[in-house]
């Protein structure tokens, strides 16, 4: 991974766990994706994650970098 990516990567994950979360869509759209991994694979759950408008950012970090993700309010 390039210094740019992981110090980016870095700083957003610092700044997601104090910021609330806003998007439930999106976390839904993603949580339906990582739940299908398993019988589907990562290629067609990146392509579910498209389809569905999740930034490309978004998609890769929830479904490679396996990560604490941010807690409901």
């Amino acid at each position: 991974m390039s210094e740019e990516f992981q110090r980016q990567r870095a700083d957003a994950h610092g700044s997601e766990a104090s910021s609330p979360r806003t998007d439930f869509r999106t976390r839904d759209v993603v949580n339906q994706a990582i739940a299908a991994m398993p019988t589907l694979g990562v290629q067609q759950a990146a392509e579910y994650l498209a389809a569905m408008n999740v930034p490309p950012e978004v998609a890769i970090r929830t479904l490679i970098y396996k990560g604490p993700r941010r807690d409901e309010p």
